[in-house]
């Protein structure tokens, strides 16, 4: 069994365990046809997502024109329709994310799950993967905590999760952040959606693979 020094490992989503991409960027896509704009090719995806779905739309329209004039709010509501009903399609966990998971549940860790994707569409998500049974407890925005950055819902994920020592692992600065305010060390990924440089995230470590993940928590 791989000692690892904490009781608890935390995830972020979208980006970080999950390449939720391509499903993203279709649903952003729809609400953008409802309008009359071009779609945010593949490529740009990645650049609008991390801080909530409205923020992922809002800087879809920044991208293709602005959003003056616009009930954004309207536009909002088919985004998410659409993302539920094809929420994974394309999404799975990316590589060695399968391994990585199984070397934690063998060390006895404690799996969790913080994310600012709605808590109904993290655990649908999930779920449709097979993966819900893997997480202590799955925290996600609307669940009673203001989203990350804030550090409110990494302190009720370390709580619900049984206490104990703890990390963090993202690809964005919502998560340095948030694990920087919550006092818990953290773990950038380099292959997730991160909206600077991953050595500018402020993480403790960065790993360019899962298989890294592991080595990456017993040095810190």
């Amino acid at each position: 069994m791989t000692q690892i020094p904490f009781r608890i490992v935390g995830f972020d989503l979208d980006g970080t365990l999950l390449d939720t991409s391509k499903d993203l960027g279709a649903a952003v896509n729809h609400a953008l046809s409802l309008i009359g704009r071009p779609p945010v090719p593949d490529e740009a995806v990645s650049g609008l997502i991390g801080g909530g779905s409205r923020l992922m739309l809002r800087r879809a329209l920044a991208l293709t024109g602005g959003d003056e004039g616009l009930d954004v709010e309207a536009l909002y509501a088919p985004l998410l329709a659409f993302y539920e009903d094809n929420i994974a399609v394309h999404t799975a966990l990316y590589p060695g994310g399968a391994a990585m998971l199984d070397a934690l549940d063998d060390a006895g860790v404690a799996i969790a799950m913080v994310t600012n994707k709605p808590q109904p569409l993290a655990e649908k998500l999930l779920g449709e993967l097979g993966l819900m049974q893997r997480f202590a407890c799955v925290i996600g925005g609307g669940g009673g905590f203001p989203l990350k950055p804030a550090p409110d819902a990494l302190h009720a994920m370390v709580e619900r999760a049984g206490g104990g020592a703890a990390a963090y692992v993202g690809d964005t600065t919502f998560d340095t952040g948030a694990a920087r305010a919550a006092g818990l060390p953290c773990v950038a990924v380099s292959f997730g959606f991160n909206d600077l440089p991953v050595h500018d995230l402020g993480a403790d470590a960065m790993i360019d693979h899962f298989d890294a993940l592991i080595p990456a928590l017993r040095r810190l």
